[in-house]
């Protein structure tokens, strides 16, 4: 059956051997081994064969093989084997990287599995939707992304935006009628949901009819964009950068070839020199060591709960200097508890094992205010299951209420039977109010019986103050009274009470109806009470917020909580000492001037809209500021794209934040946030160190090789030597400087300018500095045993070989992380591992018979292999105390 739209939905189900109650998990799971998993086909991956062969199409690398080739034309096979066993290595090892970067990445793709709520045996459970199968009854809600395509079976106010199928940005209006002919656009499909669309409004329940490639979603797959895999602004930067070197190696090159002609040296020799020369200038390493920093970064922000889902946010996140965040959840446990119902008559405390003390008109007037929280929620609790444990689903404020309402003995289950739900109105943010619309069928609680009169219940929750503009009377011993100022006052009085002790309040209120539907039915309602519930912050978050405020970056809340709440919270936290929070009303009668003052001084707003989120963030980000924002909801998608860096909530996020999200916190906690900051700082540290380290060493070898000719030495270092020490240097020893752990004053320092490049003007002094210094010293020991009377004695060569290897491991060693000693080996194992093989590999090709004729070297005695040794170490010590007399 492929026109399900045209057929009832009994017919539906019966089609999909199911039922509203879902089938039982035994057959979903035959079911899902039939049809395979709920999800599109990936594009394909770089296949290893393709990455290893690209590695050899850098144009450097195709100007090695040249040489080598020609090597072999003009018969130096030696140097043409070594050349392309050089060349052989620095592919294997850049595949490797980038094969490990690769991994990493979809690694990180494959953490973005959607959830879904279905229903298996009668029994509403969270499934990964790729487990989806026919025959599931799919719950969706507003901020859901459909995750199947389904047969709608139940639709209230449910709205679907169908743009990633149709086109049409305008949201459509769902319903459950059979569609009498075929072939109907799936624009005009109004009974159908379809996989990848958006829930922007009400909420549903569908019969999955589809899945995987089978949906309409799959038949036009290739037009989902995929994963991007474009380059970061780092990356651009650094592009341009080597190019610019690129073409200072070609000039080096030519100038150091016009040298060794008029020296008398032959164009064979020269050509290879001077290639060596502009593959030395190059840092070939840059590219593979910048792509695994990032893909290894965000392996690592991983393990501290932070989804990095675009690669460009771990360089953003260096440079944040305002964190805004939204309370529940993020600053809070997220474990709503009722502590207090406060009913016209008396403030009941719900104290844990406590009992409650009352007469038994007040008993009736508590359950029958819980029974309205219960009825007027979208949420499950697991009525067999301990109200005390964890197994609910839904909003935490919902579930509080329904743990509430099960510990007096009041299940939403047994509610539902009496009072089914047969309308609602969700909640929006402008209203601040959500309602539901129930039967009375005369089989409720004895203490409903006063409404059995009428034949349907109005039950709303929602924001105090929103409710006594829409209420007119107020509920006292199981009757109305007139909502005179008295009570207006008692029930204002009330609510800031309860929110200066840092709670969540929350209004109920009830109207008697005579049909299910119509305008205006949120007016003349019936206030019931306040429910007050607290969500403790999170312990671990007051120290996050100091850490914030050390590292130069304004933490900010923001939240729709009640003023007086999100300031005693703030002051809590401590993200600010003042009493009063900025209003999203403030906010609107501000004007441009005004609200880039607000920006400046605030550090808590409340009652605020996702609109008015837009505005804090286009308002700081005027000011200048690198701006991070949190969001869980579709109306916050805007907000997260806005800002510098869009953080989605894991665990309470709805799919449409998710997808707007540079990153999403898998614990919904603040301070994985400031966790993720000091990560991004650390791996954009470990690059510059990468840079820097390379761009010196490479100034070294450049000035050896043009000033060595002028002291008799017109070929300082052959061409083989100088590619192995740029393997030794841009390969191993940067991937090791890349790895390297935080510094002491990672989190004690301003952000970041994410304007400034790579390098600055600063930088030029230092890297020049220690380029000198490798050049000086290891040119001064060649110049030392260079003989012009005995041609063939090579030790000369082999010292400059040696002390520029050794100049720039310590060199590396210099530049690790200050936070520890530059000899330490527990802090980051791969640095020892690397040093230890550079040195290894160094003496192996000095001393090993076989590769020693390779590279043209002799064995140096010990005494030698000492003086180049402590030469080297020369550049640590110019490193150290340079660092120590410019204070960096």
């Amino acid at each position: 059956m492929n026109s399900w739209y045209t057929s009832p939905k009994e017919d539906v189900l019966a089609e999909l051997s199911s039922s509203v109650k879902g089938i039982p998990d035994a057959e979903a799971g035959a079911r899902l081994k039939k049809y395979g998993p709920n999800s599109l086909e990936e594009k394909k991956q770089k296949s290893p064969f393709k990455m290893l062969l690209q590695q050899f199409t850098e144009t450097m690398v195709l100007i090695l093989i040249a040489a080598a080739l020609l090597s072999l034309f003009l018969g130096k096979t030696t140097e043409a084997v070594a050349i392309l066993a050089i060349v052989l290595l620095f592919g294997f090892l850049g595949f490797i990287q980038e094969y490990r970067a690769e991994r990493a990445m979809a690694a990180l793709n494959r953490m973005v599995v959607p959830k879904v709520r279905v229903r298996r045996d009668g029994t509403v459970k969270e499934i990964p939707a790729k487990e989806l199968v026919p025959g599931d009854i799919v719950e969706i809600e507003a901020g859901n992304v459909v995750p199947a395509d389904l047969r709608v079976l139940e639709a209230f106010n449910l709205k679907i935006q169908e743009a990633s199928l149709t086109g049409e940005s305008e949201a459509v209006e769902k319903s459950t009628a059979t569609l009498p002919e075929e072939d109907v656009p799936i624009g005009d499909r109004k009974n159908m949901a379809y996989m990848g669309t958006v829930v922007t409004y009400g909420r549903g329940v569908g019969v999955t009819v589809s899945t995987g490639m089978r949906t309409e979603l799959g038949n036009i797959a290739n037009l989902i964009s995929t994963v991007e895999t474009t380059k970061t602004p780092l990356q651009e930067r650094l592009d341009k950068l080597g190019k610019m070197l690129a073409l200072v190696g070609v000039i080096a090159a030519a100038i150091i070839f016009g040298i060794g002609m008029l020296l008398g040296e032959t164009a064979a020799d020269m050509f290879l020199t001077a290639v060596s020369v502009a593959v030395a200038v190059v840092p070939e390493g840059l590219p593979a060591v910048v792509t695994i920093t990032l893909a290894l970064g965000g392996q690592r922000m991983l393990k501290r709960n932070a989804l990095i889902r675009k690669l460009p946010a771990v360089e953003t996140l260096g440079s944040v200097t305002v964190i805004c965040s939204d309370k529940t959840g993020t600053l809070t446990q997220n474990k709503m508890t009722v502590t207090v119902v406060d009913l016209a008559e008396q403030t009941v405390e719900l104290k844990p094992g406590a009992p409650v003390e009352e007469g038994e008109q007040a008993a009736d007037t508590l359950d029958f205010a819980l029974a309205v929280s219960v009825l007027c929620n979208d949420a499950t609790l697991d009525k067999a299951a301990d109200p005390e444990s964890e197994q609910v689903i839904g909003d935490p404020t919902e579930t509080a209420l329904l743990v509430a309402g099960a510990k007096r003995d009041i299940h939403k289950e047994d509610l539902y039977q009496a009072l089914p739900r047969v309308n609602e109105i969700p909640f929006d943010s402008e209203r601040k109010l959500m309602s539901t619309i129930h039967k009375m069928n005369g089989q409720a609680p004895h203490y409903f019986n006063v409404l059995q009169g009428s034949p349907f219940l109005l039950c709303t929750k929602g924001a105090p103050d929103a409710l006594l503009k829409v209420a007119d009377s107020v509920w006292v011993k199981g009757k109305r009274e007139p909502l005179n100022e008295e009570w207006k006052e008692r029930i204002i009085r009330a609510n800031s009470r309860l929110a200066e002790n840092g709670m969540r309040v929350l209004g109920l209120a009830f109207r008697a109806l005579d049909r299910a539907d119509g305008d205006e039915m949120e007016n003349g309602l019936t206030f019931i009470g306040l429910t007050g519930m607290i969500d403790p912050p999170r312990e671990e978050v007051k120290a996050a917020v100091s850490n914030c405020k050390l590292a130069g970056i304004k933490p900010i809340m923001i939240t729709g909580d009640h003023p007086l709440t999100a300031a005693a919270i703030g002051r809590d936290l401590q993200f600010s000492n003042q009493h009063e929070a900025i209003t999203g009303e403030m906010l609107n009668k501000a004007g441009e001037e005004e609200l880039l003052s607000l920006a400046e001084k605030a550090s808590v707003y409340a009652r605020v809209s996702p609109e008015d989120k837009l505005r804090i963030i286009s308002a700081l980000q005027k000011r200048g500021e690198v701006v991070a924002m949190t969001g869980d909801g579709v109306n916050d998608s805007p907000a997260l794209r806005k800002a510098n860096i869009g953080v989605a909530m894991g665990i309470t996020g709805t799919d449409v934040a998710k997808e707007a999200a540079d990153m999403v916190l898998l614990d919904d906690n603040f301070a994985t946030i400031v966790a993720a900051v000091e990560e991004g700082r650390v791996i954009f540290d470990n690059l510059l160190r990468f840079i820097r380290f390379s761009f010196a060493g490479n100034i070294g070898k450049v000035l050896i090789m043009m000033v060595a000719p002028f002291f008799g030495m017109v070929i300082a270092l052959q061409p083989l030597q100088l590619l192995w020490l740029n393997l030794l240097t841009d390969g191993l020893l940067g991937l090791g400087l890349g790895t390297e752990p935080a510094e002491e004053d990672t989190m004690r320092r301003p952000p970041r300018n994410p304007e400034k490049g790579a390098l600055e003007k600063k930088d030029i002094f230092p890297l020049g500095l220690v380029g000198v210094t490798i050049a000086a010293v290891s040119l001064g020991l060649g110049i030392y045993y260079f003989d012009s009377s005995n041609p063939e004695d090579l030790t000369w060569q082999t010292m400059i070989f040696a002390t520029v290897g050794f100049s720039q491991v310590f060199q590396a060693l210099a530049l690790r992380s200050s936070a520890h000693s530059a000899f330490a080996i527990n802090t980051n194992l791969l640095m020892t591992l690397v040093v230890a093989g550079a040195v290894l590999l160094q003496l192996a090709v000095i001393y090993l018979p076989f590769m020693k004729s390779f590279f043209r070297l002799v064995p140096l005695s010990l005494e030698n292999l000492l003086i180049s040794v402590a030469a080297g170490s020369i550049v640590f010590f110019v490193i150290k105390i340079y660092r120590k007399l410019a204070k960096q």
